[in-house]
């Protein structure tokens, strides 16, 4: 059942705050660690779960395991979040993470051409080197990470250095688990369309995945030009991102047209490989401060690479322009640090317009999010937004509905059945919270009312309708193991008196007394383990016991023939007699 979170304490340690966005998986939230006088924030991660079968509880246990101790391998990094906990609470999963203080990249590229900065090579170099290098950590320790993209690269205040962070593990796979399944496009979160590759739609990701994301961050630095505005070759399926417009050398150009080759055997095959090219790089220090941007030339470590000479870079002519293409599912869930992020009018506004629609005006939150520019870096997602609430805003209110009229009929179960399906809006929860409430009070009443006939029926050993009585109550009621352990034990016992009951045929059996041994096996349920054999003897029994009615009804009559046979006879002789006395006196 959905239930709200926020304010919970989980563990009896970690308060939820805050409410971060879903994925595919789940939901994320900000919380706060009460185990310490300061309260650092940290993350939680709910796993979502569809189905409360014991088998698929198991199978996502055993996963959801697997991949706790990934993550706390990979969160040794300085540059990843650091792993902080996991565990499972009412049969939800939680994992909890290190909350980076910080703003997303995607705070710092130009957008559109128009606004922000467009990046010099130097600091697209020393990003790609950055990540990179983290990027080579993750390979190494056999995983993916699957959705490289700027909402996941995180700036941390802290950092004097001006590191980058790479967050939001939840779509990780495993370099050697083989391919996956396909997966539907409407299933992908929208800030991840354009980063990453075509191979992931079928399944095949690559470590070369990642590394194509990467160099279609590199190119929305450079270019101003996010993935989605980017053309494809008709021909080739290669993406043509460098014009006129694009001044940048041809060795950088090179570079980055290979991360971002449509097909991922022709890419870099390791983030090592791209950071040993790009290492080559020396920038030169002009005496004056430049003005626009830096200029590099390769070092001569690489034969015949120099791109000043008039010889050409076997690496120049090994590459060519790439595709950008889209994704895969996000895991456990995704996580935006829009508000950390340097305060935009356009943030604020969907900011705001998210607290209109969870407070209930829905129609206020959508004209706020229309009033959002084009040109704004969250326009995409503010977009995808509006769709996604007016869905959720129909199935919330008719499953309300269904809730209410579930609630006018008692069927208290179907109450709650249909608020479990309303998605996390707090309005709708608000205007449920009474019917469930008053829905769980009816079921523990009818829940005692149940047991009490079903220990009646068991008091007269009546174990059939006990068991029948016990099977309804309702599966959300507070006495669920009691009415397991009650079900396991009057079906054992009604077990035990079928056996009796047979035995019990047997004897009158064998004594000849059928009419008895049939009304003990009728006795017997057809749900228990001597049914079959019982019903054999019936028959047999029921044969016999009407033979030996026949026989008895053929020795009756043979009696009462007999009886009349004697009773003729003498009645002649009387008869006789009465002539005779006649005729003597006649004389």
């Amino acid at each position: 059942m959905t239930y709200h979170i926020i304010g919970k304490l989980l563990q009896g340690r970690y308060k939820i705050i805050q409410n971060l966005g879903a994925g595919v998986f789940g939901q994320t939230y900000i919380a706060v660690d009460v185990d310490y006088p300061e309260h650092p924030k940290c993350v939680v991660k709910q796993i979502k779960v569809n189905s409360s079968e014991s088998g698929y509880l198991e199978m996502l246990r055993l996963l959801f395991q697997t991949e706790t101790q990934t993550l706390k391998l990979l969160g040794s990094h300085h540059q990843i979040p650091e792993f902080i906990a996991c565990f499972e609470e009412n049969e939800r999963f939680y994992l909890v993470q290190e909350w980076i203080e910080g703003h997303a990249l995607a705070a710092e590229l130009p957008i559109d051409q128009q606004w922000g900065c467009l990046w010099s090579e130097r600091e697209v170099v020393e990003f790609l080197i950055d990540v990179l290098g983290i990027l080579e950590f993750v390979h190494s320790q056999g995983v993916i990470h699957c959705d490289i993209k700027p909402e996941n690269l995180i700036r941390r205040n802290s950092d004097a250095l001006r590191k980058l962070v790479l967050i939001d593990f939840g779509s990780i796979q495993s370099i050697d688990f083989g391919i996956g399944a396909e997966l539907p496009i409407y299933r992908i979160p929208v800030t991840s369309l354009g980063y990453i590759p075509p191979e992931q739609f079928i399944g095949q990701t690559q470590p070369s995945s990642d590394i194509y994301a990467l160099g279609m961050i590199a190119i929305q630095a450079l270019t101003g030009l996010e993935p989605l505005q980017l053309k494809a070759d008709p021909y080739t399926n290669e993406i043509v991102w460098r014009s006129e417009n694009t001044p940048v050398n041809d060795y950088l150009a090179a570079v980055l047209s290979q991360m971002i080759r449509y097909d991922y055997q022709n890419r870099f095959q390791s983030a090592g490989e791209v950071l040993r090219v790009l290492k080559q790089i020396t920038w030169e220090q002009p005496p004056e401060i430049l003005e626009a941007d830096d200029h590099f030339f390769i070092e001569a470590a690489v034969e015949n690479d120099n791109p000043t000479s008039g010889k050409s870079s076997p690496l120049l002519t090994g590459m060519k322009v790439g595709l950008a293409a889209n994704s895969l599912v996000m895991g456990f869930g995704v996580y935006s640090l829009i508000n950390a992020a340097p305060a935009y009018s356009e943030t604020e506004t969907l900011s705001k317009a998210t607290q209109e629609y969870q407070a209930g005006d829905l129609q206020e939150a959508i004209a706020l999010v229309k009033s959002i520019p084009s040109h704004s870096n969250v326009y995409p997602e503010a977009q995808a937004t509006i769709e996604e609430w007016q869905e959720q805003w129909q199935v919330a209110a008719q499953q309300y509905q269904i809730a209410q009229t579930a609630f006018h009929d008692s069927r208290w179960s179907d109450v709650l059945d249909a608020v479990a399906k309303i998605p996390n809006i707090l309005y709708w929860q608000s205007k449920t919270d009474k019917l469930v409430q008053q829905a769980y009070v009816n079921i523990e009443a009818q829940t005692q009312d149940l047991l009490a006939k079903a220990y009646e029926s068991a008091d007269t050993k009546d174990f059939s309708t006990a068991l029948q009585y016990l099977r309804q109550i309702p599966k959300e009621s507070r006495a669920g193991a009691l009415v397991q352990d009650k079900l396991a034990e009057y079906n054992r016992k009604r077990q035990i008196r079928a056996a009796y009951f047979l035995q019990k045929a047997y004897k009158q059996a064998f004594v000849g007394d059928f009419d008895q041994a049939v009304k003990f096996l009728r006795n017997i349920p057809n749900d228990t383990l001597v049914y079959a054999q019982a019903q054999v003897k019936l028959n047999e029994y029921t044969q016999k016991q009407r033979l030996l009615a026949g026989n008895q009804k053929v020795a009756s009559a043979k009696i009462k023939n007999s009886f009349v046979s004697k009773k003729s006879a003498t009645n002649i002789e009387y008869l006789q007699g009465v002539n005779y006395l006649q005729e003597v006196n006649i004389r």
